[in-house]
């Protein structure tokens, strides 16, 4: 199999320069790619409002290098490459859009690039169509201007195929330096993540003796992991106890089909821990049971036409990077489909341009148009749902801001601590430091808040109705959206 999409995309090199009259030119098959990677930035920053407010996980990692707040606590399961790709923005500004522009722009590039390795491999307007279909998705482009690494996951792994089956066939090191780039950009966001991706990768290299090109990947997702491996001997006590503790913050990694957790989380659930909610509406969800269906006419076509590697070796690592997240994890997010979206991507657009091109040309008008509308209503989806998850996470974040600003008034300013509650994200909002006693970010002891209580202005988030901690119950308190803050500053009376 591997062997005939050599053949095949050796064929293709050959047929790359096109002969006119007046000698040859390279074929140009970057300017759609281009397109669609700006058009991918400029969406973002159109429907996910720059000003939106840091979410939770986004705070933790930002905090690692801004000068705004402490740095949060950083738990087994992160890894500290989303942290030094905003850096440049955030070890000096505070501005949230700045740092949403500068995000938007790096991931539209990545695009370009994670596609524009596929040249010769598919067409370009398959190429074109696959990262319109994958930049279209509502959670590519929400999470897209993001500091998470899931996106950054996705373009790793698409660019990282291509570059596979490209060191293998190709006398050059481009192509390599390629692969080790990508897959260290994968190690970089998310170790765990990145191996699940590459998996038939390995396998396949193993199995064809593929050795250079199996080195190149190795030495990219050690180069890669290489800090969170030696974090973890560092701070966790050993790479088994690191893993064995992310595995204990995610619940515990086991058996757990999670496929509707996954499908409930289509509707713009961004978080669905514990997932009880119904199901989104069929017209939102459909896209999801069709994705698959073309991913196997793509394949099918692909046999057909002699060339099966370079479609099924994306699809095999699509189902690798999906399955822990749908069989091995008792939880959902929609981000953690990215690599697997991005990967279906290709056999999709390819199983798409067949079912126009096998029409006979009188029906190809009304195939193209059925293509269309089906297409328009796609994206029209994608967007109400973009834009309800959008106004939705924005409000949630300016209810942060407000309580960050209510602590300021009650004296609780920086140096500070919050505990409890959402600590963790107000904390960042209000420039203050966070702890937890108990919980996956459990990083102190009541008695140690306490003391920290005497000396510096200190506060606790509850919902409102429940007991404060037993160190803040002599606190005043005041109520705000919902819960009540405690707070104590010391010198002020209160």
């Amino acid at each position: 199999m591997a062997g005939s999409a050599y053949a095949t995309l050796a064929g293709i090199r050959r047929s790359r320069v096109l002969r006119t009259s007046g000698g040859t030119r390279p074929v140009r098959t970057t300017a759609p790619l281009a397109a669609v990677a700006a058009a991918f930035t400029l969406a973002q920053l159109l429907f996910v409002r720059p000003g939106m407010g840091l979410g939770w996980d986004e705070t933790v990692y930002v905090s690692q290098v801004s000068a705004h707040a402490p740095a949060a606590f950083f738990s087994a399961p992160r890894a500290r490459g989303i942290s030094l790709l905003v850096a440049p923005v955030a070890s000096w500004s505070s501005s949230t859009a700045l740092l949403r522009i500068h995000l938007a722009a790096l991931s539209g590039l990545a695009l370009f690039l994670a596609l524009r390795a596929w040249r010769g491999l598919f067409p370009a307007r398959v190429l074109a169509l696959a990262g319109a279909l994958f930049a279209s998705l509502w959670v590519t482009l929400f999470y897209g201007p993001q500091a998470m690494p899931n996106y950054w996951v996705a373009v790793g792994a698409l660019a990282a195929v291509a570059c596979f089956l490209r060191a293998h066939g190709s006398p050059g090191r481009s192509a390599c330096w390629g692969l080790a780039a990508s897959a260290a950009l994968m190690a970089w966001m998310r170790p765990t993540d990145a191996v699940w991706a590459v998996l038939p990768l390995l396998a396949l290299g193993l199995a064809r003796r593929h050795w250079r090109a199996l080195a190149v990947l190795i030495a990219g997702l050690a180069a890669g992991a290489a800090e969170w491996v030696i974090e973890a001997y560092v701070r966790y006590g050993g790479l088994i106890n690191r893993l064995s503790e992310g595995s204990a913050i995610q619940g515990g990694l086991g058996w757990h089909i999670a496929v509707t957790d996954q499908l409930r989380s289509l509707g713009g659930e961004t978080l669905c821990r514990p997932c009880t909610g119904p199901v989104p509406p069929s017209a939102v969800s459909v896209w999801w049971f069709v994705l698959p269906v073309l991913a196997a006419v793509g394949l099918v076509v692909a046999v057909r036409t002699r060339r099966p590697a370079a479609t099924a070796l994306p699809l095999a690592c699509a189902v690798s990077a999906a399955f822990p997240y749908l069989f091995l994890i008792g939880y959902a997010a929609p981000r953690f489909l990215l690599p697997a979206y991005a990967l279906l991507a290709l056999p999709v657009a390819d199983a798409l341009r067949h079912l126009f091109t096998v029409a006979r040309p009188p029906r190809r008008p009304f195939v193209a148009t059925l293509l269309c509308l089906g297409l328009a209503a796609h994206l029209a989806v994608q967007l109400a749902v973009l834009v309800h998850t959008v106004d939705r996470t924005t409000a949630a974040h300016r209810g942060w801001s407000r309580t960050a600003s209510a602590l300021h008034r009650l004296g609780v300013r920086p140096p500070c601590l919050l505990t409890a509650g959402d600590a963790i994200p107000i904390a960042f909002y209000a420039g203050c430091a966070s702890a937890a006693t108990d919980g996956p970010d459990a990083n102190s002891t009541a008695d140690r808040i306490a003391g920290t209580a005497r000396r510096t202005p200190v506060a606790a988030l509850v919902p409102a109705g429940s007991r404060p901690p037993s160190y803040a119950r002599a606190w005043p308190s005041a109520l705000l959206d919902g819960q009540r803050l405690y707070y104590s500053v010391p010198g002020s009376g209160r």
